[in-house]
């Protein structure tokens, strides 16, 4: 019996010295965020569009025939004045000699008749027939001559051929597209506007281009709105619009796909949010607000309208907030959220 005290004491010194067993660690939910920022009516939209030259032109033979020579394919770099296609000239070129003919006959007999008008054997009258033929004839030869030089293709400005629309055999029309050439210099991005946004957009507005040759969302160009179709496309039902790069752009390859971003100047104050990120109670509307300590609290908003891109908020909301917009009814107060990043409200 008097080694029980001694026992007890050993068992309260072996559990002095337990390590207290650690805290369970607080699980962080994933949750899909975005941060809220002022916008115009529609907002901000992204659209997937295709750089193009600033000015493109279709070359074409000014005269009809059968297509020989193809000088260059398409991607080709050209200068200005280089021949890029020849049509067959055996016909202009006997057209030409014949009425260099024709002139030199006219011109002699002019030379002849003034000769004869000078002794007065010829009336004024009979020269002067001769000078209008010889004038006529002169016009003819030129004629004939720039028929002849028609039958060589060159390039009006230097580029790059986008896209060669005959070959060699080919028997082509006046006027009808052989290559399109893109003119060396400014770039844009052609991208197809939906009628539902065509009112919230206008001429002059910001525009951020990101290229998907970058791999990189950071990698973002500077553009502006410079031209909107007045008119939609009778099949797509869309207006073609063209967003203008910076000069300091012009490197970049034609034909890469291109995301664009339009902003719309902020307007009323309003803050424009993804449907799936309001959390409807009834007639109420609120969404959850992510705190610095990653925590979640609901708060109630005011909705001015409803859009298909997202929610308009006029009120509750304050632009650079963090607000959850996936699985807003499976959170909790207070429960802390591990924030994945969906960019920038649009």
């Amino acid at each position: 019996m008097k080694h029980i005290p001694l026992f007890l004491s050993l068992l309260a010194l072996a559990a002095c010295n337990k390590e207290a067993p650690p805290e369970a660690a607080v699980v962080e939910r994933p949750a899909l965020t975005q941060i809220v920022g002022a916008q115009a009516g529609a907002g901000s939209n992204r659209y997937s569009g295709e750089i193009r030259a600033r000015h493109e032109a279709a070359l074409g033979f000014r005269i009809g025939g059968k297509l020989i020579e193809r000088l260059v394919d398409a991607g080709a770099q050209v200068k200005a004045g280089q021949i890029l296609a020849r049509l067959d000239a055996a016909d202009t070129s006997l057209q030409a000699s014949a009425t260099d003919a024709q002139f030199q006959l006219a011109e002699a007999e002019a030379k002849r008749y003034r000769e004869l008008r000078g002794k007065g054997f010829v009336s004024q009258a009979a020269l002067d027939a001769k000078e209008t033929a010889l004038t006529a004839a002169a016009a003819q030869a030129g004629l004939s001559r720039n028929q002849a030089s028609y039958t060589v293709l060159r390039a009006d400005r230097a580029g790059v051929v986008a896209a060669t629309l005959a070959e060699v055999g080919q028997v082509v029309s006046a006027g009808q597209p052989v290559l399109r050439v893109a003119q060396a210099g400014e770039r844009e991005v052609a991208i197809a506007i939906p009628e539902s946004q065509i009112n919230h957009i206008k001429v002059g507005d910001a525009a951020e281009v990101s290229l998907w040759s970058n791999g990189s969302e950071s990698a973002h160009l500077a553009g502006r709105l410079r031209e909107l179709s007045p008119m939609a496309d009778a099949a797509s039902r869309t207006y073609a619009v063209r967003i203008a790069l910076a000069p300091s752009d012009a490197n970049i390859a034609l034909g890469m796909t291109a995301q664009v971003r339009l902003n719309a100047p902020a307007q009323d104050g309003e803050l424009l949010v993804s449907n799936s990120a309001i959390f409807q109670q009834g007639d109420k509307a609120a969404v959850w607000v992510v705190a610095a300590d990653h925590s979640v609290s609901l708060r109630p908003v005011q909705i001015s309208a409803y859009r298909d891109e997202g929610a308009l908020i006029s009120g509750g909301l304050k632009a650079g907030e963090r607000i959850v917009i996936a699985g807003v009814h499976k959170l909790s107060a207070g429960e802390k959220v591990r924030a994945l990043d969906s960019g920038a409200a649009r």
